[in-house]
């Protein structure tokens, strides 16, 4: 926004979430478009994307950005169609193109082998997706002074197609709460079989830790797929990544790269999870969990 010398506006959709505003605007928002409504107490695609396309068509933004979320994904490639432009999903990295002043949204391409650049130049608004945990959180500036503008949803009834009924908890939704964890601790192909991921469970457990996975466990039925790390899973930036059995193919790399400190542990001294690796430690994983456990069990005073 600086770059372009435009203002950064924040779309706030929700019911009694009025007290947010003041977050976002502390977080480096100019302007925040509040839609209050009980509407929108739970996310409905018609309702979203209704409230959504009548601000684009009123206020022409020159960029749109969305958070590549299960709803932000279902919400945003509809968006761009019916405003009629282009959408740059699950980005890795903006810039701004000096020859052109356009949005330059880098994101991964075939299977992860290669990083494209995209430009939009001949439609707007330019739009992307950006995963949670790509980018680092601004300290939020609380003294920033910004302006709320209240908007009436305009969104009938009738026009949403959907009905909420309940929401179901999952029974392990803590221990797979990625985005959010400090610690996480990962295990890929290298772990055998879907019983060792017990072993994993008790280390997360000692340290306060999510348990991830990599593709690869994950097609071998070693764990469900929501606690999947990477492209086609989820991008997380903990305090600690603990790699345990896993490679370090690109696809995984892309969703845990940017953890402040990572430790890896495989068999292999090749492999190129040890080239983004703080710590590694060349042996079999099988034997290390079980002497980090009992390590950990005596720093913490755990029978």
């Amino acid at each position: 926004a600086d770059k372009l010398n435009q203002e950064i506006s924040a779309i706030l959709i929700g019911n009694n979430v009025a007290e947010l505003t003041s977050t976002l605007i502390a977080s480096g928002a100019d302007k925040v478009f509040l839609i209050d409504d009980p509407v929108f107490k739970h996310y409905s695609t018609d309702a979203y994307v209704k409230v959504m396309i009548d601000l684009i068509n009123e206020y022409k933004p020159s960029v749109v950005l969305v958070g590549a979320t299960n709803n932000g994904r279902d919400m945003s490639a509809r968006i761009s169609c019916r405003v009629g432009t282009g959408l740059t999903a699950d980005c890795t990295s903006l810039e701004i193109d000096e020859e052109t002043g356009l949005v330059a949204w880098t994101r991964p391409a075939f299977g992860g082998n290669i990083m494209a650049v995209i430009l939009c130049p001949n439609h707007r608004p330019q739009m992307g997706t950006v995963r949670p945990s790509v980018f680092k959180k601004p300290e939020p500036e609380h003294s920033r002074k910004g302006e709320v503008i209240k908007i009436q949803a305009n969104v009938k009834p009738e026009e949403i197609r959907t009905r909420f009924i309940e929401t179901i908890e999952l029974e392990d939704a803590i221990s797979c709460n990625l985005e959010e964890a400090e610690i996480i601790v990962s295990g890929g192909r290298g772990m055998g079989k879907k019983e060792n991921f017990k072993l994993l469970e008790e280390l997360a457990k000692i340290l306060g830790a999510s348990v991830g996975a990599s593709r690869a466990a994950v097609e071998d039925g070693m764990i469900a797929p929501i606690h999947q790390v990477g492209q086609t899973g989820k991008t997380v930036r903990p305090k600690i990544y603990f790699a345990f059995g896993i490679s370090g193919a690109i696809q995984h790399l892309i969703g845990m790269s940017t953890s402040d400190v990572i430790i890896a542990i495989n068999k292999d001294a090749d492999a190129p999870i040890f080239k983004v690796a703080n710590y590694g430690i060349v042996g079999d994983v099988m034997q290390v969990i079980p002497a980090m456990i009992e390590q950990f069990k005596k720093f913490k005073n755990i029978e």
